[in-house]
């Protein structure tokens, strides 16, 4: 758990965003990937707020090792899915 802690910290020092949660997680033989969520920009209502989604690698002793955003969209928006769960 004080990996992912970590890892929001750092994000969020790095990118000045507030970095709301952890979405997903995995052990890896280079360290951890994470995806992260971070309030790119409030508005009014909330739920029209921008969103994005982060992977977030870090090193084995849990230091950030890189970042890039891979999904920007609206708090209110769920995610596109095909008829039949495709």
């Amino acid at each position: 758990m004080e990996v992912l802690r970590q890892a929001r910290a750092q994000l969020a020092e790095l990118t000045g965003m507030n970095a709301e949660t952890v979405t997903s997680f995995e052990h890896t033989e280079d360290g951890w990937t994470l995806e992260i969520e971070v309030l790119e920009l409030a508005r009014v209502p909330d739920t029209m707020s921008l969103m994005a989604s982060y992977q977030v690698d870090l090193d084995p002793q849990g230091q950030l090792a890189g970042y890039r955003r891979v999904r920007r969209y609206e708090r209110g928006r769920s995610d596109a899915r095909r008829p039949g769960g495709r």
